[in-house]
C-alpha cells in the first residue's frame, strides 16, 4: 500500500537534477534541495545583497537545475513538467522532507559527507520513509552507521545511470538491514512507474553494470595496445555490427568523459584484493598520458576524438593514434567480415559469423568476448546470484542489445568453453557443473517464458515478474497466425492479435499494407482485438520513400495514385474496423507511423515516442490520411470554441514546420494524440503488454465500429486567405524557398477543404481525394524528386 506522491532529492548537480526531473516525468512532486552558497559572487556584492536573501541562498540548486532545463536533450518530457520541481536549500527547507515519502541522498561521492548529512535527515524524516542513496561506488552498509533502526529498515541504495530519463537501468543494493518488504517496492516501482529495468544488486565495488562494463572496456584497451589497432578499427568491430551502440567504445568514453572511466577503474584495482582479474583495472600507458595531456573526451574538447574545422573551414573529426599521440584524419580500412556482416540484419547471424571469422575482426571478437565471458561467470555469485541480473544490468546500463550470458548461448556454450580453454581461459565451477550434467545453454524459452539457468538449485527458473512483460521473440515459433515479408502476425492471447513490421526501420510499403489488412481481416474473423506494435528500436520511420522516389521518377503517376489510395484505405480500415486496434508506438514514430496511431481507436504510447508529420520536408504534405485528420481535429476543435483561425494556424504549422514530439507527452500537446485517447507506459518493456489489456478492455466495453464522418467543418476561402498571406510573406521575405511556398499552399488547401466560398460541412472522403491530389501534383515537382534523392542517399528519416 505504499505509495509515492512526494520525493526529495538532496543534491542538485548533474545527477540530482535530472533524477528530480525524472520524478517529475512521472507525475511526482520533487523538493530539490542543495547547499546554501558560502560567498557572494562579484555582481551580488555589487547589487549589495546579503547571504541571507532568498534568491543567494538557492543560487546553487536554481543554477544547477536551470542548467539541467537547458539542456539538450531534455531531461524533462515537457516544459510543464518542470513546475513539479521546488528547489530550496539544506539550511531552511530540510525540514520538507517531513512531507516525502521517498528521500534520494545524491551529494558528492565522500562517505564523511554522506554520514554527516543523514544525521541532519533523521531529524526530519517521518518513519517509514523510504531513504536511498544514489552513489555509484562507496559501499552501501558503510553510509547508515550510527543511524536509528527504522532509518537502517528503510535504507537501500539506488543507483541511476546518467542521464536518467534515457538509461534504463535502476540499480538497487540493500544492506543485510534494509527490509524486504522496501527491496520489492523499489523494484516494482522503479519498473513500473519510471519505466526502469531494475536489477537487484549486491554490494560490492560498483555493484554490476560498472563492475562488468569496466572491466569490458579496460581490458579492450589492453588487447588494443597489444594488438596494435587503431581507435577506428576497433569502434567499428565494437558497434552496432555486434549489438553495441553506435558511439561503440571510444566514442562513448569521450562522451562519458576518461576521467570517470579511470577513476572508477581505480576505485575498483583498489578495493578488489581477491579478484583474479584485478590487473585489467590497471591504466595503460596511453591513458595515462592522455590523463596528464587533460584530454578527457568531449569535456575538453578532445579525448580519443578532437573536432576541427579543415582549410575549408568544414568540420572534421581526427582520430587519435595511440602509438603517437597525435591526432589524424580518420583512417579508412578493409575487413571482409565487416562487409559481409553488413547484408546479415539478425544479429544473431552477425555474432555467429563473426565468431568463425579467420580476420582481425573475428580475432578481436574472440579476444575480447572469451576474456568478459570468464570473467562474468566468476562474477556469479560475487555480485549477483542470478545471472540474468548481469545480462540486464548490460543491456539497460550500457546499451547492449544482449547481455554476456545471452551472447555466449548465440555462440553455444559448451563449443566456446573448449575453443576458451585452448587460449588458457577458464570457466566458474558452477559452469563447468551446468554443462556436466547435460544443461547446454543459459536460457531456454517454454510456454513463451524465458526461463534462467540458477547455480544454487541447478535446474532452470522462470525469471520473476516476467509474466508481466510479453516478448514477441518467444511467441513466434509457437504463436504465429499469418506473416509475409514485412510483417508478423501474432496471437497475443485472450482473443487479442498482434501485428509487427519487419522492414528496414519498420517504413510502411505495400507488404506491411497487406499485412495489416490481413490482420484487420483475422481480428474481425476470430478475435476480439488488435495491437499494431513491435520490439524493434523504433516503431515506423514512415512510408517507404524509395517506392515513391523511384515511380516519381518514372513518372509513374498512376502507380503512386494506387499507392496513396491504398494507404489511405489502409488507415481508415484501422479506423473503422468491427474490433479495437491499439497502435503502440516507441521512439521514431514519423510519417506514415504516425498517419496510423492518428487513426487508431487508442494509442498506448512508450513515453519516448518521438512522433511526427514531417512530409513537409521531402517535398510533399501527409498523404495517408494525416492532412485529412488534422482537418478535422482542428473541426472538432471549433467545436469547443477555439477561435476558427489560431487553431487552424497552430495545426498548420504543426505539419508545414514538420514538427516532431520530444516525448509521448509532448506529441499531446502538438495534436498527434488525442485526450481520452492514449495512455503512456514509462517502461517500454510492458508496452506491448499494456496495449493488449488496453484493446481487452475496448472489446469488453462493448467496442462498436464508428461512423464514418461528414460534419467536418472546413473554412474554404476564409482560412485560405491567410494562409496563402503568410506563405506569400514568408516567401518574399526570402525565410523559404518557391517550393516551400507551394507546398505549403498545397496544404492549406487541403486543411482548408479546397476553395470553397463559405465555411461548409464535408466528409473525411472528400478530404482524402483532395489530399491525395495535392501529393500526386507535388511529387511531380522536380523539387521534390531531389529532396527525395538527397534523403535517400543519407540514409536518414526525416526530423525537425
Amino acid at each position: 500500500m505504499r505509495r509515492i506522491n512526494k520525493v526529495a532529492v538532496l543534491g542538485s548537480g548533474v545527477m540530482g537534477s535530472r533524477i528530480a526531473c525524472h520524478f517529475a516525468n512521472a507525475g511526482v512532486s520533487v523538493y530539490l534541495l542543495d547547499i546554501a552558497p558560502k560567498a557572494l559572487t562579484e555582481t551580488e556584492q555589487a547589487a549589495g545583497i546579503s547571504l541571507d536573501h532568498p534568491s543567494i541562498k538557492n543560487r546553487i540548486v536554481n543554477d544547477a537545475l536551470k542548467q539541467t532545463l537547458s539542456a539538450n536533450p531534455s531531461a524533462v518530457f515537457t516544459k510543464q513538467t518542470a513546475k513539479l520541481i521546488t528547489t530550496g536549500n539544506f539550511d531552511d527547507n530540510l525540514n520538507w522532507i517531513s512531507e516525502c515519502d521517498w528521500i534520494i541522498e545524491v551529494v558528492v561521492e565522500n562517505l564523511g559527507i554522506k554520514q554527516s548529512l543523514f544525521e541532519r535527515v533523521e531529524k526530519f524524516r517521518k518513519p517509514g520513509t523510504l531513504i536511498t542513496s544514489n552513489t555509484s561506488g562507496i559501499p552501501i552498509h558503510l553510509m547508515t552507521q550510527g543511524r536509528s533502526d527504522d532509518f537502517k529498515k528503510h535504507f537501500c541504495g539506488t543507483h541511476f545511470f546518467n542521464p536518467p530519463r534515457y538509461l534504463p537501468l535502476l540499480e538497487i543494493i540493500p544492506t543485510v538491514d534494509t527490509d524486504q518488504s522496501v527491496v520489492d517496492f523499489l523494484l516494482h516501482y522503479g519498473d513500473l512507474y519510471l519505466g526502469k529495468t531494475t536489477v537487484l544488486c549486491k554490494d560490492t565495488p560498483a555493484f554490476i553494470a560498472n563492475r562488468i562494463g569496466v572491466f569490458s572496456i579496460l581490458s579492450l584497451f589492453h588487447m588494443v595496445d597489444e594488438m596494435g589497432l587503431s581507435i577506428d578499427e576497433v569502434d567499428r568491430y565494437t558497434g552496432t555490427i555486434v549489438g553495441r551502440p553506435k558511439s561503440a567504445t571510444f566514442r562513448t568514453t569521450d562522451v562519458v568523459g576518461l576521467d570517470t572511466l579511470i577513476k572508477v577503474a581505480r576505485g575498483l584495482q583498489d578495493n578488489l584484493p581477491n579478484d583474479e582479474s584485478k590487473d585489467a583495472f590497471r591504466i595503460p600507458e596511453f591513458i595515462a598520458k592522455m590523463e596528464a595531456n587533460n584530454w578527457l573526451g568531449d569535456k575538453t574538447k578532445q579525448g580519443f576524438y578532437k573536432k576541427i574545422k579543415n582549410e575549408k573551414g568544414e568540420k572534421d573529426i581526427l582520430s587519435l593514434n595511440l602509438k603517437t599521440l597525435e591526432y589524424e584524419p580518420k583512417q579508412k580500412f578493409k575487413s571482409a567480415s565487416l562487409e559481409a556482416m553488413k547484408t546479415m540484419d539478425n544479429l544473431k547471424d552477425r555474432l555467429q559469423f563473426l565468431n568463425t571469422a579467420t580476420d582481425t575482426a573475428g580475432i578481436f571478437f574472440r579476444k575480447t568476448m572469451y576474456t568478459l565471458f570468464a570473467y562474468c561467470t566468476k562474477r556469479v555469485p560475487e555480485i549477483t546470484d542470478d545471472l540474468y541480473r548481469l545480462d540486464d544490468a548490460m543491456r539497460a546500463g550500457f546499451g547492449w542489445e544482449l547481455g554476456p550470458f545471452q551472447v555466449w548461448d548465440v555462440l553455444g556454450v559448451q563449443n566456446t568453453v573448449d575453443a576458451m580453454q585452448k587460449e588458457g581461459l577458464t570457466v566458474a565451477p558452477w559452469l563447468t557443473e551446468m554443462l556436466a550434467s547435460g544443461k547446454t545453454s543459459f536460457y531456454k524459452t517454454e510456454n513463451a517464458q524465458v526461463n534462467y539457468y540458477d547455480q544454487f538449485s541447478k535446474e532452470y527458473k522462470k525469471i520473476p515478474g516476467a509474466e508481466a512483460f510479453i516478448i514477441l521473440d518467444n511467441l513466434r515459433a509457437n504463436k504465429k497466425v499469418w506473416g509475409n515479408s514485412g510483417v508478423t502476425v501474432t496471437d497475443l492471447g485472450d482473443g487479442i492479435l498482434n501485428c509487427e513490421f519487419h522492414t528496414k526501420m519498420n517504413s510502411i510499403g505495400g507488404e506491411v499494407l497487406m499485412g495489416i489488412n490481413k490482420a484487420i481481416d483475422l481480428a474481425e474473423k476470430d478475435f476480439r482485438g488488435l495491437v499494431v506494435g513491435n520490439q524493434g528500436a523504433n516503431f515506423s520511420a514512415g512510408a517507404n520513400i524509395a517506392m515513391i522516389f523511384m515511380m516519381a521518377v518514372e513518372q509513374e503517376y498512376d502507380e503512386i495514385d494506387f499507392a496513396i489510395r491504398q494507404f489511405q484505405k489502409t488507415m481508415m480500415r484501422v479506423r473503422y474496423s468491427s474490433i479495437p486496434v491499439v497502435a503502440a508506438p516507441n521512439h521514431l514514430t514519423l510519417g506514415g507511423g504516425c498517419e496510423l496511431c492518428l487513426h487508431a481507436d487508442w494509442v498506448q504510447a512508450n513515453a519516448e515516442t518521438y512522433m511526427g508529420l514531417v512530409e513537409f520536408g521531402v517535398g510533399v504534405i501527409p498523404g495517408g490520411g494525416g492532412s485529412k485528420e488534422f482537418a478535422l481535429r482542428i473541426s472538432d476543435a471549433y467545436r469547443e470554441g477555439d477561435y476558427e483561425l489560431n487553431t487552424l494556424r497552430e495545426k498548420f504549422l504543426t505539419i508545414g514546420m514538420a514538427k516532431v514530439s520530444t516525448s509521448a507527452e509532448e506529441a499531446f500537446g502538438l495534436g498527434y494524440l488525442k485526450k481520452g485517447q492514449y495512455g503512456i507506459s514509462m517502461n517500454q518493456n510492458r508496452l506491448i503488454a499494456d496495449a493488449k489489456q488496453k484493446a481487452i478492455e475496448l472489446a469488453n466495453d462493448g467496442y462498436v465500429r464508428p461512423t464514418e464522418r461528414k460534419d467536418i467543418k472546413v473554412l474554404g476561402r476564409q482560412g485560405l486567405g491567410m494562409v496563402f498571406a503568410g506563405a506569400n510573406t514568408m516567401y518574399s521575405g526570402h525565410y523559404m524557398s518557391e517550393h516551400d511556398k507551394k507546398i505549403s499552399e498545397k496544404l492549406g488547401y487541403v486543411l482548408c477543404g479546397g476553395d470553397l466560398s463559405e465555411p461548409t460541412l464535408v466528409s473525411e472522403q472528400y478530404l482524402l481525394d483532395l489530399e491525395r491530389e495535392a501529393f500526386l501534383s507535388l511529387c511531380a515537382e522536380r523539387k521534390t524528386l531531389e529532396r527525395l534523392q538527397a534523403i535517400l542517399k543519407g540514409g536518414k528519416p526525416l526530423r525537425n
